[in-house]
């Protein structure tokens, strides 16, 4: 056996299992051409408000003259 027809060979494996692979994953018989199930939608719970910034001035500190 040369070294082509053993990449022949093991080209001819990885394509079957890859093959294999998408029947198994993939979508069954049945569901070709539909369409796809919407996910329950869960009601969105309700947005509290969030608390009022307390305001921010500059910072005023009484300097003691001596």
């Amino acid at each position: 056996m040369n070294s082509q027809s053993v990449a022949g060979l093991l080209g001819a494996i990885v394509a079957a299992i890859v093959l294999a692979a998408a029947f198994i994953y993939g979508p069954s018989p049945s569901q070709i051409g539909k369409p796809a199930q919407p996910a329950a939608a869960q009601p969105a719970p309700a947005a509290q408000p969030a608390p009022a910034p307390t305001p921010r001035g500059p910072v005023i500190r009484e300097v003691p003259n001596n």
